[in-house]
């Protein structure tokens, strides 16, 4: 009983592993259709018939169902007519248009918006290049969303590297027209690995049930055996006892008496041996099965550890951003759902900031990318590394971080963002030889009776942009939020 019980219990690890595996798949698919469907709707109004095969793309993923093929025979169609863009005038028409406050026209747009964006010009219009450019360096950041979050093949991780970069840092239309051209291949390469991946896995696990089936049956087979082998011992014995009744009761001569009972008794023993060297060989036969599955189940085991920590991998990348090595914004709504609910249980202090580097843009103006993508690494760890354990950060989209304080009233939370900014002010940042002055701004915001997440979240922003208004620099707490 125990036995099967053990079982049962690898088999529903097994399906649970599945499962697992196959949710995975799903969120890798998901994020894969999000590029997808947004490089598509940023793409749109360069030519009629490209707009026509980008419709076609978002229907098939609408659809649910992607036949590879025919998406082969689609990329080859989308990739002439982003060549005949250059044989052909394209109508101006601006991309992004968008209201910025007064405080924005110096630091970067909000989070969601590619911080390289242009400035439209007073007509409303960009010239060509320059959208093409900007829908280049947005490709770019959104294929580093997709190498965090789906895994590729070495070779094709290694080429996707080189393409962001040539997405985010080239100026030749030609260079970035042919970098976008491979785009398309690699989420199809993603897609198929993940499926390949998924399949394969899918084939091991029926190869190891069917492993557990036989050995079920050999077991079935030698426990039917061992009933059939007992129940002719018994008719053997009992023919025997009855044969030897029968001679005593109807013999006269004694001798005779002892020879036939004899004869009987060796048949007995004849019947009891024949029985015990086949329950011999079956305790064998079973032996040999048993030490054959405990190999296999070691192995499995092996396996289940190795996919466990492979799992274990993939979640930690999917909620890891990749500059800063914090938490992005996925894990974030993880640890923020947490803590609001032990906060509903507990009612104990919970504190929500917000903060962003100030002028981030004319730092990425000024001196590249490079030396933004920098100063997001280094402020991340200083952050990191003086926060409590019990704090949590992470990155939230471009420039811009959040925090969790738990036991914390906002007062003790600005106490500590204080110190934080301070202390980054005075880091010795230096790009081209110069020194350069890094500081951030924050808002806090405290939970009080009938929050929500997305309500503290949304005053802590508010005070963030109050402390911009009032020169950046500075720590800001939302007038609504309760001060303890």
């Amino acid at each position: 009983m125990t036995s099967d019980q053990s079982w049962k219990e690898k088999y529903l690890q097994e399906l649970e592993s599945a499962d697992q595996r196959e949710e995975q798949w799903k969120a890798e698919r998901n994020t894969l259709e999000r590029m997808l469907v947004r490089t598509c709707l940023a793409s749109e109004g360069q030519a009629p018939e490209l707009d026509r095969l980008l419709a076609r793309v978002r229907k098939d993923l609408r659809k649910n169902k992607v036949d590879v093929e025919n998406w082969r025979e689609l990329q080859e169609q989308i990739d002439r007519q982003v060549t005949l863009l250059d044989e052909k005038p394209v109508a101006k028409k601006s991309l992004f248009n968008w209201k910025k406050l007064p405080e924005q026209e110096a630091d970067s747009p909000p989070a969601e918006t590619p911080p390289d964006t242009v400035k439209p010009t007073d007509s409303g219009s960009l010239d060509d290049n320059t959208q093409r450019l900007r829908i280049a360096r947005r490709v770019g950041q959104l294929l580093g969303q997709l190498l965090s979050q789906v895994s590729l093949e070495a070779n094709a991780e290694a080429q996707a590297r080189v393409l962001q970069q040539s997405l985010l840092s080239s100026d030749s239309w030609d260079e970035l027209r042919e970098g976008l051209n491979h785009v398309a291949d690699l989420v199809i390469a993603a897609i198929a690995r993940s499926q390949r991946e998924f399949e394969a896995f899918l084939q091991r696990l029926d190869e190891r049930l069917e492993v557990f089936q036989q050995h079920f049956a050999n077991q079935s087979s030698a426990q039917a055996e061992r009933i059939r082998a007992t129940e002719l011992l018994d008719q053997e014995i009992r023919h025997g006892l009855e044969c030897a009744g029968v001679d005593v009761q109807e013999s006269h001569d004694l001798g005779e008496l002892k020879s036939s009972v004899s004869d009987h008794l060796e048949s007995i023993a004849v019947a009891l041996d024949r029985f015990r060297a086949q329950e011999t060989q079956r305790e064998q036969e079973l032996a040999d099965q048993l030490a054959a599955m405990q190999e296999k189940m070691a192995a499995m085991e092996a396996h289940s550890e190795q996919m466990q920590e492979q799992i274990r991998r993939e979640r930690q990348k999917a909620t890891t951003d990749l500059l800063t090595q914090l938490p992005n914004r996925e894990a974030w709504q993880e640890r923020l759902s947490f803590e609001y609910n032990r906060w509903k249980r507990y009612q104990h202090p919970l504190t929500v900031g917000v903060l962003d580097i100030d002028l981030f843009k004319r730092i990425n103006d000024s001196y590249g990318h490079k030396a933004g993508d920098r100063v997001l690494q280094l402020v991340a760890r200083e952050l990191k590394e003086r926060l409590r354990n019990t704090d949590f950060i992470a990155r939230y989209g471009g420039e811009e971080f959040v925090l969790l304080f738990p036991e914390t009233s906002p007062v003790d939370a600005i106490a500590v963002l204080d110190q934080l900014r301070a202390h980054v002010a005075n880091l010795p940042f230096h790009f081209s030889g110069e020194p350069v002055t890094v500081t951030f701004s924050a808002g806090v915001s405290g939970f009080s009776p009938g929050d929500t997440g997305e309500t503290v979240f949304d005053r802590a922003d508010r005070a963030l942009y109050q402390a911009k208004d009032a020169g950046r620099n500075q720590v800001h707490l939302e007038p609504d939020s309760p001060a303890q």
